[in-house]
């Protein structure tokens, strides 16, 4: 027996997206159907990430709002600069319950391939207010020199 399905546009675009996140490095995101019969997706956390250069450095700035210091990792290897760490989940409380949730939590990798001209021996970072600030000086030998001209 055949039963009828009611065209969703969305679940087409979801499925359709899904199809997809392969050939672009990305994982499939489940579909989740909550009691109310709404379709959610459920991913990967990855934070929001700024990245600024000037003449001295540059400049990672990311977003981890409720991740605590101790949970944060910042690596460079070979190049790569990489943060990494976890947002963890609130625990239940009794007489509290939770009718939708849809921030993601667990473990997150971010890795960023610094240019030539950075310098490994000199980073810092920073936690304030959910705001990560890496900073990556960059090596004497890129910085722009004034060469004068002189007169024969």
């Amino acid at each position: 027996m055949r039963t009828i399905t009611r065209w969703d546009p969305v679940r087409e675009l979801n499925e359709f997206q899904n199809r997809l996140a392969p050939f672009f490095g990305r994982s499939v995101l489940p579909a989740i159907q909550d009691e109310s019969t709404e379709m959610m997706t459920s991913g990967e956390w990855a934070p929001l990430v700024d990245i600024a250069e000037d003449d001295k450095a540059y400049l990672i700035k990311a977003e981890l709002p409720e991740v605590e210091k101790n949970d944060i990792k910042v690596t460079l290897e070979r190049s790569i600069l990489t943060i990494s760490g976890e947002r963890k989940a609130e625990k239940e409380e009794k007489g509290k319950r939770f009718h939708r949730i849809e921030r993601s939590y667990g473990s997150f990798v971010r890795s960023f391939t610094l240019p030539d001209d950075a310098d490994a021996e000199h980073v810092s970072a920073d936690f304030k207010n959910g705001v990560l600030h890496v900073r990556v000086q960059k090596t004497e030998q890129s910085k722009p020199k004034q060469i004068d001209v002189k007169a024969a």
